[in-house]
């Protein structure tokens, strides 16, 4: 329901945006409002599980993100589904950081916890494969409204089955403290900034509101890093960036995810506003990357990287990345599915699934055990900020392309197709940025290759 949710929406922005008189560039907020919460969130849940117990946590997660679901599908403003969204992100972040802890606490034999983490893996990878079927599927037989009131029978469900089969929480005490003021200092940062950044085309890139607005957003990341450094119980303990894995691989999540987010957000809008798709035919034009990213995820990307290690995958998979992302900014207006979309998607598809499992693999390269959760915690983060950020910045990149040409007499729709190729241009220049840095990571040995491939599995 989590990972479906991450995707299913893209397929009905375009409906959403008429639907509540969205503008091109503020439709960001569907997105950003949920993938900022759920990245800020995923660290200070992971604590939140330790200190009150993580049964109590998972079931207040599902709670609260089903209760949001219900708030976005009733939403008949902009402001209410944007809430919606934030509070969803919350609950979302809630299941995810403590559904990993779950699973470790629930199945102590290995052999048991590595089929878990099996069957786990593949339920994400397919909840991205439906999201995109059934977003369009609801979205044209029914309204886009649906895509979030379904998670309301589901979320029942896993509440009532919670209820009966998760044991009860043991909960030891604790002295260590929430470092709620790093969480609000950060996220308050980070939501500044990706205001200025959407809102740069109306109010002007050198205006003062914009450049106050960043600016704010500074300080208040330099007050977060000195308070990281200053407090007993960091919400993310700097220190872990020593390790070099861990420094060059959140640099090379956060261009990653914008050049990812810029691929699901920017492709949707192009296949249904310029080449006219309908919900329904979006969402079969992404199963084929999805399907591939499956496969990727059901073993294969563990035995590539068992055979090469870490660099090559992860390098060759954000360069096809990057070479699909450049495919799509040469998209005309009436482009076949099979010369400018398929090819495109396929190469996006592999990409991805070649490098997603690598990234996750050298966050936690060299890391004791006991700072591993934390390590993956600060890379899904990473993650989450570079799509939110790198989102923001391809939208308003191509607003303002798309408001040039208007206003210089080109009509509305090729405007609007030339705003998309230089949104798709800079998201490709972000993978192959991505993809160079990769250079930068340690040098493996051949027993390391082993050892990724048994956290892999």
């Amino acid at each position: 329901m989590i990972v479906l949710d991450s995707t299913i929406v893209n397929v009905a922005l375009p409906s959403i945006r008429t639907s509540l008189g969205f503008t091109e560039v503020s439709l960001v907020w569907v997105v950003n409002a949920y993938i900022l919460t759920f990245g800020r969130f995923l660290l200070l849940d992971g604590r939140l599980g330790d200190l009150f117990g993580q049964r109590r946590l998972f079931l207040l997660g599902i709670a609260l993100f089903t209760l949001a679901s219900l708030g976005c599908g009733l939403a008949n403003t902009q402001t209410l589904l944007i809430v919606g969204r934030a509070i969803q992100g919350i609950g979302g972040a809630v299941v995810s950081a403590v559904g990993f802890s779950l699973i470790v606490k629930l199945f102590l034999a290995p052999e048991e916890r590595n089929k878990a983490m099996g069957y786990f893996g593949f339920v994400m990878a397919g909840g991205g494969t439906i999201g995109v079927l059934l977003g369009g599927i609801l979205t044209n037989a029914l309204s886009w409204n649906w895509i979030f009131l379904v998670n309301i029978p589901v979320g029942i469900a896993v509440l009532v089955l919670c209820f009966y089969l998760l044991p009860s929480d043991n909960v030891e005490t604790s002295k260590e403290r929430l470092d709620i003021f790093g969480a609000c200092t950060v996220t308050l940062s980070l939501i500044l900034a990706v205001y200025a950044i959407v809102n740069g085309n109306v109010a002007g890139w050198l205006s003062s509101d914009t450049l106050g607005l960043l600016g704010i957003s500074v300080v208040l990341m330099a007050i977060f890093i000195y308070a990281q450094t200053k407090v007993k119980s960091p919400l993310m303990p700097l220190g872990i960036f020593k390790n070099r894995s861990i420094a060059v691989t959140n640099i090379i999540a956060v261009f990653w995810a914008g050049a990812m987010f810029a691929w699901f957000f920017i492709a949707a809008l192009y296949l249904q506003l310029v080449l006219g798709y309908d919900p329904l035919y979006v969402g079969l034009a992404f199963l084929p990357a999805n399907l591939i990213m499956g496969a990727f995820s059901l073993g294969l990307s563990a035995r590539i990287v068992t055979r090469y290690g870490l660099k090559v995958p992860l390098a060759l998979g954000l360069s096809l990345a990057a070479f699909g992302l450049f495919l799509f900014s040469f998209a005309p207006l009436q482009g076949s599915f099979f010369v400018y979309v398929l090819p495109a998607m396929t190469l996006l598809g592999i990409g991805a699934g070649m490098a997603f499992n690598p990234m996750l693999l050298s966050a936690m390269s060299g890391v004791a055990e006991s700072e591993s959760g934390l390590a993956s915690g600060i890379v899904n983060t990473s993650f989450m900020m570079g799509g939110a950020l790198g989102l923001a910045i391809l939208a308003s990149l191509a607003g303002a392309r798309t408001e040039s040409l208007i206003a210089s007499g080109i009509d509305p729709l090729s405007a609007l197709n030339s705003g998309y190729h230089v949104a798709f241009v800079v998201g490709a220049l972000f993978a192959a940025l991505a993809a160079s840095l990769s250079a930068l990571l340690p040098s493996e040995t051949s027993g390391s290759k082993s050892s990724y491939s048994s956290v892999s599995h």
